[in-house]
């Protein structure tokens, strides 16, 4: 199967425009009759004019059509870009042979086993490799592969999720095969394909699988990006067990769970990147009005539960809802740190 590296925006948006504007969708700040999308939060585009300022909403016009390569992965941008990146955001990307590494320890620990999915090696070369393990994945006693599945996963600052998905190394934009991907989800796509056999229930448990994988990301372009991985790789799975397309209302739906699951947030304070500082605000009183000034307190005590910014918003997908009594409810992301 040939892995295209740049995902197009174009082709989402032929695919489905309201597939586009789910990918690029905030929960925390829209409201049930308004839609909010994630923003740029970077200055690399501001040179291409009205829309595309460092807190401007990213939509669908500016990203298509002529605007079509405008977002593209850290490995095709300018040797400029990706140094200046790094400089003012710290932004790193990780080689895939570390990612699988660690993602590999990961394993290890709930296994009680190495070298579940793959063995690593170094080649001739010196060049960190690793070899797939062909045979179906076992697990240990008291354990299931539903429970592997199920078992939650999170990329912190996320980037282009290489810790997730790995449908390419994104430090030298290696192609990288199904049979051969590494990522946190890629792991759990295989259980379910190892597992499974009709497309009924392949679907049921890649919706868990993609349901407990979680990430954020502060920049705008790379959270798109993520998301977008996320969603191919969920095709390709599928195309690959399957020998065609998934429906369209199954791809919107695995839209829908990533739009909530991996999030904009700026992760050392919890809030929308930006989102809090100072107040100012006129009161009136016995003499006239005057402006009062606030700091925000989270800021000045480093305290992640005092910030005035907007606190993120994920979704629990096993808790129930207490008004609406479906399950899926909203929680504050900062209200799972103990």
């Amino acid at each position: 199967m040939f892995v295209e590296i740049d995902i197009l925006e174009d082709n989402i948006f032929l695919l489905s425009p309201e597939l586009l504007n789910i990918l690029l969708k905030d929960h925390t700040t829209s409201k049930e009759d308004i839609q909010h999308n994630i923003f740029w939060a970077t200055s690399d585009y501001e040179y291409l004019g009205n829309g595309y300022q460092y807190d401007s909403p990213i939509l669908p016009c500016l990203i298509t059509g002529d605007n079509g390569h405008v977002i593209m992965p850290r490995v095709l941008k300018s040797r400029d870009t990706q140094t200046a990146r790094s400089r003012d955001m710290a932004e790193v990307f990780t080689p895939s042979w570390i990612c699988n590494a660690q993602n590999n320890l990961i394993d290890e620990a709930w296994f009680g086993r190495k070298d579940v999915f793959n063995t690593e090696y170094t080649d001739e070369q010196g060049y960190h490799r690793w070899q797939p393990n062909a045979e179906k994945i076992q697990f240990p006693k008291g354990k299931t592969w539903k429970d592997y599945v199920r078992d939650t996963r999170l990329e912190i600052s996320c980037g282009e999720a290489p810790y997730i998905v790995s449908r390419y190394d994104t430090t030298n934009g290696e192609a990288i095969p199904i049979e051969g991907r590494i990522g946190l989800l890629d792991r759990k796509l295989r259980v379910v394909g190892e597992n499974t056999e009709t497309s009924g229930e392949w679907l049921e448990w890649t919706q868990e699988a993609y349901k407990s994988t979680y990430a954020y990301e502060w920049q705008g372009d790379n959270l798109l990006i993520a998301r977008e991985s996320m969603l191919i790789s969920f095709i390709e799975y599928y195309q690959q067990k399957f020998g065609k397309q998934p429906l369209l209302k199954s791809i919107n739906y695995i839209a829908y769970i990533i739009s909530w699951n991996v999030w904009q947030m700026d992760g050392l304070k919890g809030v929308v990147p930006n989102s809090c500082g100072e107040r100012r605000e006129i009161v009136a009183d016995l003499f006239g009005t005057r402006e009062e000034v606030s700091q925000c307190e989270g800021c000045l005590k480093d305290d992640i539960r005092r910030h005035n910014g907007i606190y993120c918003q994920i979704k629990d997908w096993r808790a129930k809802d207490p008004k609406t009594g479906k399950t899926g409810k909203r929680i504050r992301f900062i209200d799972l740190i103990k």
